[in-house]
């Protein structure tokens, strides 16, 4: 039976973002140059939606991609889907990117130039001014406030989140994971960031208070 990372059941884009790791695994810079052509847009939301400085989130995303050209040999489809990999190292080194410079994210909005609607949709019904749900993350003291806020979640938000947030689907590869219709997942993922931004926020303020 195939499982959720059996590359048959992936979706056209994801079998090609495959493929260009596994060749720029092997040195080959065209196709590591296609894959940040095909990624690129992505990657810079997802650390922008973090690091809100926009000048910073430029230079995560070049560490990001520097990374990904020496450890795309290491990509192991079994594991997790190309995207999903890639949203991982972005994420990972936006958190670092606070962290190093003990700075919380700048309160400006900023704009995503020309992405695509399916590359934005994850965040864009909560875009506003104030740090994201994982910004807000980084600054507590205790990461068990994230699984408290997570099961003031239904069900059905708590994996739509997911998908969408952590593993960096799109809300119409999410509707096709779930089985739901796109509007449904949407409203679901909306719901649930906006659930999970209002608890995190109350998490940093209890932990400021308690200091």
């Amino acid at each position: 039976m195939a499982t959720a990372t059996d590359p048959q059941d992936w979706s056209e884009r994801s079998r090609e973002l495959s493929r260009l790791l596994a060749r720029a695994g092997l040195g080959d810079r065209a196709a590591f140059a296609t894959l940040y052509e095909r990624t690129s847009s992505h990657l810079f939301a997802v650390v922008l939606r973090i690091n809100r400085d926009r000048a910073q989130a430029e230079d995560v995303l070049q560490e990001v991609y520097v990374n990904v050209w020496r450890a795309a040999q290491s990509f192991d489809a079994a594991q997790s889907q190309p995207l999903t990999w890639l949203t991982s190292i972005a994420r990972n080194r936006a958190i670092d990117s606070l962290r190093r410079k003990q700075t919380e994210p700048q309160t400006q909005s900023a704009p995503l130039g020309n992405d695509s609607d399916e590359e934005r949709d994850v965040y864009d019904d909560v875009a506003d001014n104030a740090p994201g749900p994982l910004a807000l993350l980084s600054q507590a003291s205790d990461a068990r406030a994230l699984s408290n806020c997570m099961q003031g979640l239904t069900a059905q938000q708590r994996q739509s989140v997911a998908l969408a947030f952590y593993d960096g689907l799109s809300h119409a590869e999410v509707a096709e994971q779930m089985r739901q219709p796109l509007g449904t997942v949407k409203s679901w993922v909306r719901r649930a960031l906006l659930s999970l931004k209002s608890c995190l926020e109350n998490a940093v303020v209890r932990d400021m208070q308690a200091e």
